[in-house]
């Protein structure tokens, strides 16, 4: 017999607090950095939250017209048992464990793909064009990207049979930590040290953000830090403070606004 789905109303209360402490992360890491900042002399602070949180949120609008999608495919593969997590007995938080630990996985396969595959790097690239990294930096993603990146998602979650409530609670975990690690913040090291033995931190995170490509194309991992040690993609630098941001060819004025986000993917022809 096939389990009753996890109600509703536990989705939307998880779903309910995670745009709340989002939002309360997202004021908090701002106002430190304009305190204790990895990087200073950061200028048009405001202008350039403004425009990252624009594309955050039409990005934010897409995702909400896909959670219908979503929400079908999560419930085909639990009434035919179709996803791996569907197989697992024992009780059910075992299963919400594996829920989080596989999905985290795929995103660290994802965000690698998004390096490898030019097609995608043309998008991703956006993200990674922001010479003035802070915390907005963590939601600033082309809507191509996140459209490809919620088609991906449909068949994963239905793969794997996870439920729209363990989705939303991994996203509930994920973001803070994301906001985290792109935060313009000076953590001392010991701090950070010790935290990137669990989660991804400034320090880990700001190197991947670097212009250099081997740099770039290191420490994919979104949320939990183990997989680049165990995928040997894992990266560091002693002075994370030497690291220059952004790509080159996007660091002109017309690209870096809104406008010139959404538009500069779609030029025939790139430089980086």
């Amino acid at each position: 017999m096939t389990p009753p789905a996890p109600g509703p109303e536990l989705a939307e209360a998880i779903r309910a607090g995670r745009h709340i402490v989002a939002a309360a992360v997202l004021a908090v890491l701002w106002a430190a950095e304009g305190v204790a900042p990895m990087f200073p002399a950061r200028s048009r602070r405001v202008g350039h939250a403004i425009n990252n949180l624009a594309l955050a949120a039409l990005n934010t609008a897409l995702a909400f017209c896909a959670a219908a999608v979503i929400l079908h495919a999560t419930e085909w593969s639990r009434e035919h048992r179709a996803g791996l997590l569907h197989w697992v007995g024992g009780p059910e938080w075992v299963r919400w464990i594996l829920a989080m630990v596989l999905l985290d996985c795929w995103q660290y396969w994802w965000h690698r793909f998004n390096h490898r595959v030019h097609f995608l790097w043309r998008f991703h690239a956006v993200h990674h064009a922001d010479a003035d990294m802070d915390v907005t930096t963590g939601v600033r993603f082309h809507t191509i990207e996140i459209a490809l990146s919620l088609l991906a998602r449909i068949a994963v979650l239905s793969l794997l049979g996870l439920t729209v409530p363990q989705l939303v609670l991994y996203e509930a975990l994920s973001l803070p930590v994301i906001l985290f690690h792109h935060a313009n913040i000076n953590l001392p090291g010991p701090v950070d040290r010790s935290l990137r033995w669990l989660v991804v931190t400034p320090w880990m995170h700001v190197v991947h953000h670097s212009r250099l490509q081997p740099e770039t194309d290191s420490n994919y991992s979104s949320f939990l830090s183990v997989w680049d040690r165990l995928f040997g993609s894992y990266r560091l630098r002693d002075r994370p403070k030497e690291v220059s941001l952004g790509l080159d060819g996007w660091q002109e004025a017309e690209w870096r606004g809104f406008a010139g986000m959404l538009l500069r993917p779609l030029r025939r022809r790139q430089g980086n």
